[in-house]
C-alpha cells in the first residue's frame, strides 16, 4: 500500500508543478491582503484550508469588512463558483468507488485539479484513485502554503498594499484574453463582456456583478443546448 502511495505521488507531483507556481503567487497575495485589512494570519490560513475557493476568497475579504449581508454573500458565492456544478457532474463517474477519499475529493475540486484529473493519462502501473487524491492534496497544500507565507510576511512587514487585490482581476483579464484569442472561446468571451457592460450601465458599479453572472450562466446554458440541438439535427 505504501508503495502504491509513493508511486502515485511521484506521478502527481510533476503534473502539479504549474499549479504550484500560480497558487504560490496568488496565495501570497491573498495572505498579504488579509493582513493588510487587520485580520490575523491564522484566520487567513484557516480560510484557505477550510474554504479553499480561490477567487471567492479575494471577494470574501470585502464581505468580511463590509456590512453583514448573508443573502448577498450566498448569491455571490453561488455565482462565482457555479462552474463547479458542471465540474461535479462530469466527475461523478471518475469518483465512483473512491470510498473514504470521495468527500475530500469533492471538497478539493478546483479548476486546476479538475483539469489535471480529467486530462492527464495515469499509467497502468499507478493506482489511479491515489493519484487523483495526491493531485487534490498537493494543489490545496500549495494554496495554503502560499497564504501562510503571505500572511506571515504581511503581518511582520508593513508596506503599502494598495492595488494588491488587483492580482485576481489581472488573472481574470488574462483568462479573458486567452478566450478572445481562442477561436472556440471567442463567442463566450464577447458575450461575457457585452452582458457585463450592459449590467454595469443598468445596475451600477455596486450591484452589477450578481445579475451579470446570472445572465452569463443562463446564456452559456442556452448556447450549449442550442449546440447540442444542432448536432443532433445534423
Amino acid at each position: 500500500m505504501k508503495n502504491k502511495k509513493t508511486k502515485a505521488l511521484r506521478w502527481a507531483f510533476p503534473h502539479t508543478l504549474p499549479v504550484l507556481a500560480g497558487f504560490s503567487v496568488l496565495g501570497i497575495a491573498y495572505g498579504v491582503l488579509m493582513c493588510s485589512h487587520g485580520f490575523s494570519p491564522w484566520l487567513a490560513i484557516l480560510i484557505s484550508a477550510v474554504v479553499f475557493a480561490g477567487s471567492m476568497q479575494f471577494v470574501l475579504v470585502n464581505l468580511l469588512i463590509g456590512a453583514f449581508n448573508p443573502v448577498q454573500a450566498f448569491l455571490m458565492t453561488l455565482m462565482i463558483n457555479a462552474r463547479h456544478l458542471f465540474y461535479g457532474v462530469s466527475m461523478i463517474d471518475r469518483y465512483k468507488g473512491m470510498g473514504m477519499k470521495k468527500p475530500y475529493l469533492i471538497f478539493a475540486l478546483c479548476d486546476e485539479t479538475f483539469s489535471i484529473n480529467c486530462s492527464a493519462e495515469v499509467p497502468e502501473d499507478v493506482y489511479k484513485p491515489q493519484a487523483m487524491m495526491w493531485v487534490s492534496v498537493l494543489n490545496q497544500l500549495y494554496w495554503v502554503a502560499g497564504t501562510a507565507l503571505g500572511a506571515v510576511f504581511g503581518s511582520f512587514i508593513k508596506f503599502n498594499t494598495e492595488g494588491i487585490d488587483f492580482c485576481m482581476t489581472a488573472m481574470f483579464v488574462v483568462i479573458l484574453l486567452e478566450k478572445l484569442l481562442d477561436r472556440g472561446g471567442r463567442t463566450s468571451g464577447i458575450m461575457g463582456l457585452a452582458i457585463s457592460a450592459a449590467c454595469l450601465m443598468i445596475f451600477g458599479a455596486d450591484y452589477f456583478i450578481i445579475p451579470s453572472m446570472v445572465l452569463i450562466l443562463v446564456s452559456i446554458c442556452v448556447m450549449q443546448n442550442l449546440k447540442k440541438g444542432g448536432a443532433q439535427n445534423d
